[in-house]
């Protein structure tokens, strides 16, 4: 998710987004340690994703 896409996002939807990617990171990084993972960069994507989402909800609380 680019960060254009999540500064146009609700507050409750960073909330709810954020949620889901943390869920997506943890299953990956689970499926990663039993299994290699096909596409390994996919967790640094999540990630960073992760992060976006983390630092527009901060943002917009100190606003």
């Amino acid at each position: 998710m680019k960060q254009s896409e999540v500064k146009e996002l609700s507050v409750e939807e960073l909330g709810l987004k954020l949620a889901e990617a943390k869920k997506q990171h943890s299953d990956l990084k689970i499926a990663h340690s039993v299994t290699p993972l096909e596409n390994p960069l996919q967790i640094r994507k999540v990630r960073r994703t992760v992060a976006r989402l983390a630092t527009e909800i901060t943002k917009r609380e100190n606003q």
